[in-house]
């Protein structure tokens, strides 16, 4: 998962995409960059760590032009720890191309050999997104063949790129002296919506980055469709996939996306609501509303579930805990122990709101279940006589391989237990999950345009068809995480950004 933004303009972007990045903050907060464009000259920089970290007024004079590209990463390949895989990428030929992506390519290490041995391009890093850059760069080249790039040109480049590349894909391409090239995979897992503003053009992962920079939302960027804005403002769009339908990724309205966001005609906020009504009818089916004495949301993105759930079930709606904003989440720890001890430093119990009570806990999700075992502690310590937990979601069985960081299925409290079973390990007196079919059901009425829903770690159906359960039954390799730091230096400066390897000025290939 990770947020992405671009843009077209006749004046000056580097603020204009800062401000976009901070609004995308929660879609990945270990790393961030831009690319700036000034003619046919690039600069960049990029580093680990969040937005406000990353870029001081030094690297903002530095990023000139009126065109330009950003990403906040939150790494699900390659290595959190190597600054060199933040994002944007950049290549050299053909004519200069830069790119920003979200989603995860589950045939990356095929396509790696295959750059290399067929197309003679070096792939340098373990990142599937610099694989993606060369593997659209490489044919771009194929597509003009010394000619030069037209709109058309382009969606030929993209149509090869989809018959090649597996997996899910939301990407922003700067082509130097050109445009901007927005694209999104057959399958539409990952989120990208287009709007405009006065004289300009932006494209980015939610809609709250359009809105929240002064920009209308005109629509979603269709599955296979790509999206050339030229440098004069206009904008080519092309369906570029045979097969293409429209699945987004069910964990968008669960949990990754702003609720203020809307994705692919469906509110999150709205989805988030109706999730909550249908958990209200399973909660009904299993425990009398009369047990319950309150019903306390898990902070934040459960709240409208546990509201609308509250209402519907006709008990008190409280807010039990107080969250600190300035731990990072716990969902991409690199720990357990760190995991746990940070659940404390999270979140704070409000006793008057548990204090002989039986509570009723909703949270959107249970994942790893270490974070709800921990939560169910602190609710009993807090004085609650009994401790009931509902989920949004369904149990969380099988791994995700399209951009969210649930690598192997050893690691899921669900993939190989009974509801019973996990009760017993959060040690809640009751336990409710989501039925599967029920949020489908619910989240799909809100746009029946919408061809399906990926929701391959809630059902094991993997929408791209080269995925197979039994494939991801062996235990799989962890990816190298990064500590759970304020992206600081111990003076507090964020010493990081005078890396010379971070600030980049790109022309001809030339890096300075």
């Amino acid at each position: 998962m990770c947020g992405i933004v671009g843009v077209i303009s006749h004046t000056p972007v580097n603020q204009l995409l800062y401000d976009a990045l901070l609004l995308l903050q929660h879609r990945g907060q270990d790393a961030a960059g831009i690319v700036t464009m000034q003619g046919t000259k690039c600069w960049m920089h990029k580093a680990r760590g969040m937005v406000r970290d990353v870029f001081r007024t030094r690297n903002m004079r530095a990023l000139p032009g009126s065109v330009g590209l950003g990403q906040v990463r939150y790494p699900t390949a390659g290595s959190a720890d190597d600054e060199e895989e933040a994002q944007p990428f950049y290549v050299n030929a053909p004519f200069g191309v830069v790119l920003v992506h979200n989603g995860n390519l589950t045939n990356a290490k095929t396509l790696k050999q295959e750059l290399f041995d067929v197309d003679r391009r070096h792939i340098n890093t373990d990142s599937d997104s610099e694989v993606l850059i060369n593997v659209l760069a490489h044919e771009l080249g194929r597509a003009t063949r010394d000619l030069p790039l037209t709109p058309e040109a382009v969606f030929d480049a993209v149509a090869a790129v989809h018959r090649r590349v597996r997996g899910s894909y939301a990407a922003i391409a700067l082509v130097a002296g050109y445009g901007l090239l927005a694209f999104r995979d057959p399958f539409g897992i990952r989120p990208l919506c287009l709007g405009q503003g006065q004289g300009e053009v932006m494209l980015a992962s939610e809609t709250v980055a359009l809105q929240g920079t002064g920009h209308t939302p005109l629509r979603d960027v269709a599955p296979g469709e790509a999206i050339f804005v030229d440098l004069q403002g206009r904008v080519h769009a092309r369906q570029c996939a045979a097969q293409p339908s429209l699945n987004p990724c069910i964990f968008e309205y669960v949990y990754l996306a702003r609720p203020d966001s809307v994705i692919d005609g469906v509110s999150v906020y709205q989805a988030r609501l109706n999730l909550g009504e249908a958990l209200a009818q399973r909660v009904i089916n299993q425990l009398a509303p009369s047990e319950i004495d309150v019903v306390i949301p898990i902070p934040e993105s459960s709240r409208p579930s546990a509201m609308q759930l509250a209402q519907k079930i006709g008990r008190p709606y409280r807010e039990g805990f107080v969250k600190n904003r300035y731990v990072g989440r716990t969902f991409i720890m690199p720990g357990q122990a760190v995991r746990k001890k940070s659940v404390r430093q999270k979140l704070n119990a409000i006793g008057l709101e548990f204090r002989e009570r039986n509570v009723l806990l909703v949270d959107d999700s249970i994942v790893r279940g270490t974070t709800s075992k921990e939560i169910v502690q602190m609710a009993r310590e807090a004085g609650a006589r009994r401790v009931y937990m509902a989920s949004a979601a369904p149990p969380v069985r099988w791994p995700n391989v399209y951009g969210i960081d649930m690598p192997t299925r050893e690691e899921l409290i669900a993939h190989d237990r009974s509801v019973e079973a996990i009760r017993e390990y959060i040690g809640a007196d009751a336990l409710i999950y989501q039925d599967v079919d029920a949020m489908k059901r619910v989240i799909r009425a809100l746009n029946p345009k919408l061809d399906g829903l990926e929701a391959s770690c809630f059902d094991g159906h993997y929408i791209t068809g080269d995925i197979r359960v039994d494939d991801l039954a062996a235990p799989q390799p962890r990816r190298t995480q990064m500590p759970a730091d304020d992206g600081r230096d111990e003076d507090g400066e964020g010493g990081k950004d005078d890396r010379a390897h971070s600030r980049l000025s790109l022309h001809g290939g030339t890096r300075t």
